[in-house]
């Protein structure tokens, strides 16, 4: 592509039956940090200059798993999005490439978009028949602690993931809170963290099917169903099985410490051995 010089990259392999990063070029405004990981998986954490994007700012990056490698990408924190004054918005572009038996979990801390900012962002993940996915989108009404509640003027996200080359799961998100109604009960009522799951595999593979096992265990005891009288409680999930390879997660929270069952559950669940063999939550606070 022409523009490749515009890609940050990074590449996972599997080296002496250890996954390492064996290739990385990080683009300002975004950095790429390796910390050591255990249970011979990579970990690869993501940061950016000030702990945000500003209007303007535009990343782009690469990922790529080379067989049988397992990779772990985060974040470092809360990624903030600062307000734009001139109409131009935060971008970040993502293509992911797994290769056979690879495994990748993408996991980032939310996005909180602060009042007036303006922030578009699109991942496509292509994917091998055998190789395994498991990706997080998580994002913040906004700095709600200082009173801001979907004061931002614009957010958009999409995700696609191709296996074998055929669209698997296509997944398209906007809003802007002047035309939406965001705080109605049509729509997040009082909720403040959206916090959707999206797991894509072979539907017969070992590590599909005990992710997905658990992945339907996480709606909260007493929760049978979506329905008004979940007004209230302090998150609420929902689990589907949209395709034989694909389940969907979406939960919601009226605050980022209300949804840390779920992200315990499945760290909980991804420190099998074969899975990434280690816990990223007790190494992350």
């Amino acid at each position: 592509m022409p523009d490749d010089h515009l890609w940050s990259e990074l590449t996972v392999a599997q080296v002496r039956q250890q996954s390492r990063l064996v290739a990385s070029r990080s683009i300002q405004p975004l950095k790429i940090i390796n910390p050591h990981a255990p249970g011979g998986s990579c970990q690869v954490v993501l940061a950016s200059y000030g702990g945000g994007l500003v209007a303007g700012d535009n990343i782009r990056l690469r990922v790529r798993c080379e067989e049988n490698a397992r990779l772990l990408l985060n974040t470092q924190a809360n990624t903030r999005l600062f307000k734009s004054i001139d109409g131009a918005q935060a971008e970040q572009h993502t293509e992911g490439y797994l290769a056979e038996h690879a495994l990748a979990v993408v996991l980032p801390d939310p996005l909180v978009p602060q009042a007036a900012s303006r922030y578009h962002q699109t991942q496509h993940w292509h994917l091998t028949a055998d190789a395994t996915l498991l990706l997080a989108d998580w994002w913040h009404a906004g700095r709600t602690d200082a009173g801001e509640k979907f004061a931002f003027t614009s957010f958009a996200t999409e995700l696609r993931v191709s296996v074998a080359g055929r669209l698997a799961l296509l997944d398209r998100f906007a809003l802007r809170p002047t035309e939406h109604l965001a705080t109605s009960q049509a729509t997040f009522g009082e909720y403040n963290s959206v916090f959707s799951i999206y797991l894509v595999g072979p539907p017969g593979g070992v590590r599909f099917q005990r992710l997905a096992a658990r992945l339907h265990q996480l709606p909260p005891a007493g929760q049978t169903a979506l329905h008004a009288q979940l007004a209230g409680r302090p998150y609420v999930v929902a689990v589907t099985q949209a395709r034989e390879n694909v389940v969907l997660v979406r939960a919601l929270g009226l605050s980022r410490p209300d949804l840390e069952p779920v992200c315990q559950a499945v760290a909980a669940a991804l420190a099998d051995e074969r899975l990434l063999g280690f816990n990223w939550l007790d190494r992350k606070y």
